[in-house]
């Protein structure tokens, strides 16, 4: 975090991992136990025997150093394995990553309700 005295902000990364298998129930059950994931930052996102992903969001001064906050706490979850992390698009927006060859935030296609 940055000290009270400085004026810079520390970047907030939002993302998601992807489980490699759907978590079980008794994963479910553990994750609900767990401290570490107790704190809003990691959130579990679940289609039942589909999908299991975690939205995260992370206050760090790198996206490395936020997906390894993130993925520490893996390590009290057994046989939860992560396949893959996807960078949420306001990251891009929030953080001054677009460039010329990322799509604008406002022009993303939403999804219709």
């Amino acid at each position: 975090m940055a000290s009270p005295e400085s004026t810079e902000t520390v970047p907030g990364w939002h993302f998601t991992l992807h489980a490699q298998e759907p978590l079980t129930q008794e994963q479910c059950d553990v994750l609900a136990g767990l401290d570490s994931f107790a704190d809003g930052y990691v959130s579990l996102m679940q289609t039942p025997d589909v999908e299991s992903s975690f939205v995260c969001y992370f206050e760090a001064d790198s996206l490395m150093d936020a997906m390894k906050r993130a993925l520490a706490r893996f390590d009290d979850l057994p046989g939860v394995l992560i396949r893959s992390i996807e960078l949420d698009a306001c990251s891009f927006d929030h953080n001054g990553l677009a460039t010329a060859s990322v799509v604008p935030l406002a022009a993303r296609p939403r999804a219709s309700l």
